[in-house]
């Protein structure tokens, strides 16, 4: 038996494992923040992009304002912090905040879509009165 294999045991390779893990723990450090700073209150941690060699992760959470993206800047350190001591890691990431891009292309595939309904249906009703 391949020995690389029967160590892995989860099926999925260890940034996709160490991603996941960074996603959980800075969810629950931020919900701890955001009972002290409510500038941080509805931000949701949608996913984590840390690099293979741990010197640098990408944090990206939906609708991240200006304001919300300072705090977080404030905290790095204490976030960094609660990443090394919660996942037992000797190399901590650097952490950058970004908003989710899939959230705001959503938005607008949402919004397109509303608005293709909305024409739609004065089409159909146009199309009933001219009947």
């Amino acid at each position: 038996m391949d020995r690389r294999h029967h160590r892995s045991s989860h099926g999925y390779p260890r940034t996709a494992r160490l991603n996941a893990l960074l996603q959980e723990v800075l969810a629950e450090e931020i919900r701890r923040l955001e009972d002290a700073d409510e500038r941080l209150s509805l931000l949701t941690v949608t996913g984590v992009a840390c690099e293979p060699d741990l010197r640098h992760a990408t944090v990206l959470l939906a609708h991240l304002d200006e304001e919300a993206a300072a705090v977080l800047e404030q905290h790095r350190r204490a976030l960094q912090a609660a990443i090394g001591t919660q996942a037992h890691l000797r190399r901590t990431p650097a952490l950058r905040f970004l908003a989710d891009p899939a959230i705001e292309a959503g938005e607008r595939v949402e919004a397109a879509l509303r608005r293709a309904a909305q024409r739609q249906a004065r089409g159909d009703v146009d199309a009933e009165r001219d009947s």
